[in-house]
């Protein structure tokens, strides 16, 4: 790698990211070494991470929809200039578990505030920094949630108990933000079997770093 690249992972409850994120992550250590750099969010600093305990607490909080909004943008922005940007000018590899796209489907979508008023909400804090790549790790909201209840060795946060009928909006938001930046957002589906995700979601990243190189 001579190039800095950015590719975020993407994907309503359930979809497997972490379980796939981490089994590529090891893969791509040994072979990038230093020049990779792992973030989440919310996370990803110590201001980011307070404000994920406020966000993703156990039970609901009373946290209001546009507080919630903004409280992401205000995470992403302090993680985006003390993570992301210093790791890109450095010339690394970034690859963060969510980015801009789950303000998107989660809060306008889900939330129903609106794609577009949570997209100039983000505009301010990512002042236009964009993944190179989004890998879309797609399922089917019934499918996913009983995954989350069967499988989530952690704590079930207030966004997974949300109703059945939000974390549809959340997903057929994320599929049109996909149709409609295809360039971008690379969708994968995850109802294959494990190893079949891996496999598809390896290749469009070999593909980046190939196109970086």
């Amino acid at each position: 790698m001579s190039k800095p690249l950015f590719i975020s992972f993407e994907g309503p409850e359930g979809a497997g990211k972490t379980t796939v994120l981490n089994i590529l992550i090891a893969e791509l250590q040994p072979k990038l070494g230093d020049k990779l750099v792992t973030t989440r969010e919310p996370g990803g600093n110590p201001i980011s991470e307070a404000i994920r305990a406020i966000l993703q607490p156990e039970d609901d909080n009373g946290l209001e929809k546009r507080t919630e909004a903004l409280l992401y943008a205000a995470a992403r922005r302090q993680h985006l200039v003390e993570i992301i940007q210093p790791a890109l000018a450095a010339g690394k590899v970034v690859i963060s578990d969510r980015y801009v796209d789950s303000s998107l489907a989660y809060q306008g979508g889900g939330r129903d505030l609106g794609v577009e008023k949570i997209w100039q909400i983000n505009q301010f804090a990512i002042d236009g920094l964009l993944p190179d790549l989004t890998i879309y790790l797609d399922v089917p909201s019934e499918l996913g949630l009983a995954r989350v209840t069967a499988n989530r060795k952690g704590k079930i946060d207030r966004l997974d108990k949300e109703s059945l009928a939000f974390h549809q909006k959340v997903r057929q938001t994320y599929l049109k933000l996909q149709s409609e930046f295809s360039d971008r957002i690379k969708i994968v589906d995850a109802t294959q079997p494990l190893d079949k995700v891996v496999h598809d979601t390896r290749e469009l990243i070999n593909q980046v770093l190939e196109d970086k190189s």
